[in-house]
């Protein structure tokens, strides 16, 4: 064997491997290891024209497959045989492989199938844990005994217990077999097909819950019957959190597996709240239609079930005291529309036949929601008020009212509750006689509200005869409009943002306003034609001409303009002289004004409407008040409440803080005062006066006689009365106003009448003892528009300058003579009026008569007659317009009238 062929000397505790990293080691690269036998140049001697293992590459590609690389031991120890050919040292084991060993770039951080697998049997391991841990804890509740509610106890506004409510659970039980199949079929059908096969939860429908829960969306059921038997039994827990419903899912699943589901079913319709205070079939069936569960008809069992969904919106009653949107209109259009899909869909899934659904088109009749004595008279009004403010106004949500625990602190007086029902009562015992008069007298409603002007709390309102016979609150919104009481806010809008200059047109007079003094004049003509802004006269969609009537078809004001202030158009309720100043301001800021003083937008209606200004919108007589009582504060508005504070076990929940804002400047709100103190003083609401102290307000009617109203107000309570016809039996679409001609034996019925004689003896009873307080004086405001033009100062005026349009520092209501008054030419007490003024002729008539003299001085002379057939104008009603006359004027004989010497 030839030399390079021999096997190299070992070294001990070495071996081949070791030995083969010595031979390779690359020549000229790296020192060799301390303690190597040969050296490179050793190497090549023996033989460098064969490297061992083919070369470089190949020692390379050995020595990484040892896990190497180009590193080599430099301890000089021989790691032994015991490692085996080609290998390096064992990588170190770890319980999870991630990020990879030994693999390099993105197949470090892609798992293997094993962890996948893993992770995944570990996850599906671990909640079949937590759910057999869960299955375990929870345990079947006994309905009868978790579906119960505490009393909620409302106070008077001195701390004194006005009732106990709200909380009482009126349930009783029956049997499964004294349900009937269309009212179990009714709720199978619309609320879950599949309850007598399922298990007793709906994927679908939890995921769709979680999703809304997590994102923070409205929270919604989604629940199968069982879950919703369940959550009836869960009262004491009604959050909307992960855990329970969690809690709810692994309860279902028990009940599911375990309870039959006739009794899940009994149960469900047991517990369920159907409205009215009633928990449970049997007390729905009574609150609803006055009979047994067992008697219900397919009709009947389909509108429970549809009140299951809200009674708060299903309920044909209305429920406007929680939501304003619960009206008793728009409830029976949901309930029918509900009723009637049900009544479908047991048809289409076979549980009920064609012929019997054919019997039920329409909603069954219903009765009185009311049953509970302790909740009649007023009481039932004020708590269904307090209620509703509750539930806008803090967390506390309807269900949490229902499940009671609460001390609920009302702004309400009782002593004005009292005097406000018996100012009402007193009216209709004396006047309103149905059984006499049933054409003229029957279905007379009355509605009230007296708010405290300082706070805006609610101190009194009237409902209805009874709140056990009548629906809904007459105090609320009840469709009746308010008429002539909406002028003060058209007053107020032309004092706050001006009128429009129509000579300017539209573009350039909206920012070239003319703040009105009360002083401002406009027509008081009985079918005015209405102009716009740029002198067209306004006309309707069909094309016709607006032209606004008065009450009673009369003119008000000197003819042949028939020109009027804007006190004497509100003292008189000129209809034509604000429905045109109206149409000046702007029908948006009318509403703007409106608003501001409290009423709510979605009670204003025909906006866009020269009508507007009169009062063809319907806001409650709680608004009324609250907005009438902004003018009282000198223009400080506060919305109107009717809770102080509510305390539970946990304390007080609530407490209410005022939140004032200065809706009209004080020279606004002050002026509306100072006008409408005039009504009441001697115009048409001179039938609210109260002896000794300051009253302003306004009368109100409507076309048809349909409604009256009267709202006033003292400095320190503001109260609105309304009255009208409405025939409550009727079905909603047969419901209508009557007119109330010949009602009470008047011939028509006014806002001064009735209205106001209940204003008058309310206020007079709440007003006892309360300090006499005068309203603020006004302080000017605005500019006269609309002023006759001055009278000319000597006989060279032409006609023209006569009736030039020019205001005025204030109007002249003085149309007896043309001739300068002594105030206006002589100075205060007539000095420099020596002479007395010259009369003018009138055109074609006889002459004017002489001015009267100043102190000491001769009158003066005569105007000459003019000639002609000329109609007399407007500003000299002195003349005496003939047919052809040449008349000759008369000659003054003034011999010094005015104010005698000082002295």
């Amino acid at each position: 064997m030839s030399e390079h062929r021999r096997k190299p000397p070992q070294p001990q505790g070495g071996g081949r491997a070791a030995a083969r990293r010595g031979q390779s080691a690359p020549s000229g690269r790296r020192a060799a290891p301390r303690g190597a036998t040969g050296s490179p140049a050793d190497s090549y001697e023996a033989g460098g024209e064969d490297r061992p293992y083919g070369g470089r590459a190949a020692a390379r590609r050995a020595t990484q497959r040892n896990g190497g690389g180009r590193r080599r031991a430099t301890d000089g120890v021989d790691r032994g045989r015991g490692q085996g050919r080609g290998r390096g040292a064992p990588p170190v084991k770890r319980f999870i492989d991630y990020p990879r060993a030994g693999k390099y770039g993105v197949g470090r951080w892609l798992p293997s199938w094993k962890l996948v697998t893993g992770l995944f049997v570990g996850f599906i391991g671990s909640l079949v844990a937590v759910a057999g841990i869960g299955y375990a804890m929870v345990s079947v509740p006994d309905v009868d005994k978790t579906a119960t509610a505490q009393n909620n106890v409302f106070y008077w506004s001195d701390g004194s217990p006005m009732v106990s409510t709200g909380g009482e659970v009126n349930r009783q039980n029956i049997n499964y077999s004294q349900i009937p199949k269309e009212m179990r079929y009714a709720v199978i059908s619309q609320e879950n097909k599949t309850f007598e096969t399922d298990s007793g939860i709906d994927p679908k429908g939890i995921a769709r819950a979680f999703f809304n829960m997590a994102s923070g969306g409205e929270t919604q059921g989604g629940s199968t019957i069982t879950q919703q038997y369940v959550k009836n039994a869960m009262l004491n827990d009604q959050s909307q959190t992960i855990s329970r419903k969690f809690k709810e899912i692994f309860v279902s699943i028990k009940v599911g597996a375990k309870v039959p589901k006739e009794q899940i079913m009994a149960g469900y319709l047991n517990s369920a709240y159907y409205g009215r205070g009633a928990y449970g079939l049997q007390a729905a069936a009574h609150a609803y239609f006055g009979k047994e569960a067992t008697d219900l008809n397919p009709g009947e069992c389909a509108l429970l079930a549809a009140t299951l969904k809200s009674p708060v919106y299903y309920d044909p009653a209305g429920a406007t005291s929680v939501d304003p949107a619960a009206t008793p209109e728009a409830n029976t259009r949901r309930a029918t529309r509900q009723m009637q899909d049900t009544l479908d869909k047991m048809v289409q899934y076979g549980h009920l036949s064609p012929q019997e659904r054919a019997k039920h088109t329409t909603l069954p009749k219903i009765q009185n929601p009311r049953s509970n004595g302790r909740l009649s008279g007023q009481v039932g009004y004020l708590v269904d008020l307090a209620k509703g403010y509750v539930i806008h106004n803090t967390d506390i949500t309807a269900d949490d009212l229902q499940r009671g625990g609460y001390s609920i602190y009302t702004t309400f007086d009782k002593k004005k509750v009292d005097a406000l029902e018996a100012a009402v009562k007193k009216v209709q015992k004396t006047s309103i006689k149905p059984n006499e008069h049933p054409r003229t007298d029957k279905f007379v409603q009355f509605g009230g509200a007296s708010v405290d002007t300082d706070t805006g709390a609610i101190k009194a309102i009237y409902g209805g005869e009874d709140a056990t016979k009548h629906f809904t609150s007459n105090a609320d919104v009840t469709g009746a409009q308010v008429g002539s009481t909406f002028k003060p806010f058209v007053l107020a809008a032309a004092m706050k943002w001006g009128v429009r200059d129509p000579d300017l047109g539209v573009e350039q007079s909206l920012d070239q306003r003319t703040i009105v003094s009360p002083k401002s004049l406009f027509s008081g003509k009985n079918k005015l034609k209405i102009k716009k802004y740029n002198g067209e006269v306004w006309k309707n969609e069909k094309g016709e001409e607006w032209l606004q009537t008065n009450d009673g078809g009369d003119s008000v004001g000197p003819p042949p303009d028939y020109q009027i202030d804007l006190r004497e158009a509100m003292r008189e309720s000129v209809n034509s002289a604000f429905v045109q100043l109206g149409m000046d301001v702007g029908l948006d800021k009318v509403k703007e004004a409106a608003i501001e003083a409290g009423l709510k937008n979605e009670q204003l209606t025909g906006a866009t409407y020269p009508a507007f200004s009169i009062g063809i919108s319907d806001p409650s007589a709680i608004r009324m008040a609250g907005a009438y009582a902004t003018f009282a504060t000198s223009g400080k508005q506060n919305e109107p409440y009717s809770v102080e504070k509510v305390t539970s076990k946990d304390g007080t929940v609530f407490t209410h803080k005022a939140k004032p804002t200065q809706a009209f400047e004080p020279a606004v709100a002050d002026n509306v005062t100072d006008i409408l103190k005039t009504v009441v003083e001697k115009g048409t609401g001179t039938h609210a006066q109260l002896p000794g102290r300051d009253v302003a307000g306004k009368t109100g009617t409507t076309d048809e006689n349909k409604s009256a109203w009267f709202v006033g107000y003292t400095r320190q309570l503001s109260t609105a009365i309304g009255m009208f016809r409405m025939d409550d039996n009727a079905d909603a679409k047969n419901k209508k106003f009557l007119s109330m001609f010949g009602t009470g034996g008047q011939e028509k019925i006014h806002g001064a009448s009735f209205p106001a004689e209940i204003w008058r003896d309310y206020m007079s009873e709440a007003m006892q003892g309360m300090p006499v307080e005068a309203f603020p004086t006004p302080q000017p405001i605005g500019k006269v528009v609309n002023a006759r033009p001055s009278p000319p100062p000597s006989q060279s005026a032409t006609p023209s300058q006569e009736t030039s349009p020019t205001p005025s520092s204030s109007p002249s209501k003085e149309t007896t003579s043309p001739s300068p008054s002594p105030s206006d030419s002589c100075g205060y007490f007539g000095w420099n009026c020596g002479n007395g003024g010259n009369g003018n002729g009138g055109n074609g008539g006889n002459g004017g008569n002489g001015g009267t003299g100043g102190p000491g001085g001769p009158g003066g002379t005569g105007g000459t007659g003019g000639t002609g057939d000329v109609t007399p104008l407007p500003t000299d009603t002195t003349s005496q317009g003939g047919s052809r006359g040449n008349g000759n004027g008369g000659k003054g004989n003034g011999t010094g009238g005015g104010f005698p010497p000082l002295g």
